[in-house]
């Protein structure tokens, strides 16, 4: 992950992956994630996105993980929250009512640190890593979390007309990251409108359930 591309995004404002609403699959099937009321949910990569705000409207306690602090400081001032900071090692905690956003390299925390999660919904977490760290953050993410249940989305398009990020990761290679802990199944795919950046693509809602 190039810290410095991340960083350069977030600094001129190049957030073309912001999505300015909750994300409707989101809505659509997080319910086949059985968080309870008062569950804790883990957004890897997390960004300043509005499901954020639509799990803790619903109740739902929310963690994320996001390298640009910039992101992490405009989810509080959206939500009108003035956050408590705490500097541990690499990372800054920012917390508010059910709400703690970890701003620093994902890979710096440590389950101890996140604490218990109930589910983890992963939009734009393993399509922004290139293929050589998919692995490891894979591996990684079940540690911090347990391999508790998880909502998974993933995009599909030819990746030698088109290189990433978003990169393009085949129902094959999402077996190979997750099959020894998950059950896998397939919940959505459709076909993107317009494509991904004019190349046919698709995108995939995966349900991954602890065996």
């Amino acid at each position: 992950m190039d810290h410095k591309f991340w960083h350069e995004r977030w600094e001129s404002g190049r957030i073309g992956f912001h999505e300015g609403r909750p994300n409707p699959l989101l809505v659509e099937h997080f319910a086949k994630l059985s968080v309870p009321v008062g569950g804790r949910v883990f957004l890897p990569l997390s960004g300043k996105t509005l499901d954020i705000d639509w799990l803790l409207e619903r109740g739902f306690r929310v963690a994320g993980a996001e390298l640009s602090e910039i992101a992490v400081r405009e989810v509080f001032e959206r939500l009108g929250v003035s956050p408590e900071i705490e500097e541990i090692g690499d990372l800054k905690r920012y917390r508010g009512p059910a709400l703690d956003l970890f701003a620093g390299d994902i890979f710096a925390l440590t389950a101890a640190l996140l604490g218990p999660v109930n589910a983890v919904f992963d939009r734009a977490a393993l399509v922004a890593l290139p293929d050589t760290m998919r692995g490891r953050y894979t591996e990684h993410l079940a540690s911090l979390t347990k391999a508790v249940p998880q909502l998974l989305f993933c995009f599909e398009y030819d990746q030698e007309i088109l290189e990433g990020p978003p990169f393009s990761i085949s129902a094959t290679e999402v077996a190979a990251h997750y099959a020894e802990l998950y059950e896998i199944s397939q919940v959505e795919r459709h076909v993107l409108e317009g494509g991904m950046k004019g190349v046919p693509a698709a995108e995939t809602v995966w349900l991954l359930e602890q065996r």
